[in-house]
């Protein structure tokens, strides 16, 4: 187990996001997986990045996400506390807190323990196309 109030900043950051590792090979000897949290502050976005050949899973503890992703991260969607989101390799994403007053808390897994984070020089879109997130249980 590892505490909540014990987890470890040193692990690789973007620009407009901390994040902090929970579990690790060094923390919990895991062997396939990173887990972690993220927060982004009100009304802050990140840089452009990904992550490699990870595959990451976003979980919106509390706050709003707008996720931008493309080669121009021309597409967008947003998340509300009890949503995933998938991220699968190397797509260029931002994250976004929708929100002006509150912080954006999230839980992320990743498939591999090396903490690669991709930093991009990627303007944003002008306008970004929405996509729905529509599936058997999000019907609107």
């Amino acid at each position: 187990m590892v505490s909540g109030r014990a987890l470890d900043p040193n692990t690789a950051q973007t620009p407009g996001m901390t994040r902090a590792a929970a579990i690790t090979h060094a923390r919990a000897g895991a062997e396939k997986l990173w887990a972690g949290t993220v927060t982004i502050h009100p009304n802050a976005k990140t840089g452009a990045h990904h992550h490699g050949d990870l595959e990451s899973v976003i979980y919106v503890l509390r706050g709003r996400a707008r996720m931008r992703w493309g080669a121009a991260l021309e597409f967008t969607a947003e998340a509300g506390p009890g949503d995933f989101i998938y991220v699968p390799p190397f797509v260029p994403h931002q994250e976004i807190n929708a929100s002006r007053d509150e912080p954006l808390d999230c839980v992320l897994v990743r498939s591999g323990q090396e903490p690669v984070v991709v930093n991009l020089d990627i303007a944003a879109a002008e306008e970004p196309e929405e996509v729905k997130w529509i599936d058997s249980i999000h019907q609107h």
